[in-house]
């Protein structure tokens, strides 16, 4: 079941509350009565895969006021990563004009999804990764655009070398480092970086990020990670002569 029939056709978002659920009642409200239920999804897994699509959507308007430049390359860019559908295109513009405009800060939003997936890192380190795809649609990393992710990951709970290993993955001079992607030291043992690989493939397979409540729509995002970080790996296993 598509996560954009799901918004619109259960009551997932209403039980949310919090900005994200305050975004998902002016989308879904006029399809409540109609639809309640169609889903068939199960509530709790819905509203987690509802509030990380709603909260990427928020925080990546939010991130286009940040550099002071609002364009449609992020909608644009949230539409390559979710393959939004072209009948839902305006919903999706819809939620992104109205966190745009709401007069919170995108710290409530980084808080609530913080609180939602608190014993899922990895879900939150790859809603990060989506927020890097869509900082980055207009080619230009603004250094205004580093500052709020900076701040999104520590409301999230990573400290600045971890929020440094997601980074290395997507831009600046330690994309090209592997070690700086799989977050180890130069000098780590093999067997400990061996376990170090394992242990970020195991946390960020597709599967296991979907049924902690990442959408299915967020594979590609997925898969980029997985390709990532085994070709850091590949690179360290080469360099030392590993089998």
């Amino acid at each position: 079941m598509s996560i954009w029939t799901t918004i619109i056709g259960s009551a997932a978002g209403f039980a949310l509350g919090g900005p994200i659920g305050a975004l998902v009642g002016g989308l879904a409200g006029h399809a409540y009565g109609r639809m309640r239920g169609d889903s068939g999804e199960s509530d709790q897994n819905a509203q987690r895969q509802v509030a990380f699509t709603i909260g990427v959507i928020a925080l990546g308007a939010k991130m286009a006021k940040a550099d002071g430049v609002v364009t449609r390359d992020e909608v644009e860019a949230f539409r390559e990563v979710f393959h939004v559908p072209s009948a839902e295109v305006k919903n999706v513009a819809r939620v992104f004009d109205q966190a745009k405009q709401d007069s919170r800060g995108f710290e409530a939003y980084a808080r609530q999804l913080g609180a939602l997936f608190h014993d899922n890192p990895a879900v939150l380190e790859d809603l990060l990764d989506g927020l890097f795809h869509i900082a980055k649609a207009d080619n230009v990393y603004h250094p205004a655009e580093d500052q709020f992710l900076g701040d999104v990951a520590e409301i999230f709970g990573f400290s600045q070398a971890e929020f440094a290993r997601i980074r290395a993955g997507h831009v600046g001079p330690d994309q090209a480092d592997p070690y700086a992607i799989l977050g180890v030291d130069r000098e780590i043992a093999d067997g400990e970086l061996k376990s170090r690989y394992r242990k970020l493939i195991r946390e960020h397979h597709p599967d296991t990020l979907i049924a902690q409540g990442v959408p299915q729509e967020f594979v590609d995002i997925a898969n980029e990670k997985l390709a990532v970080i085994n070709d850091a790996y590949d690179r360290i296993a080469k360099e030392r002569g590993l089998n």
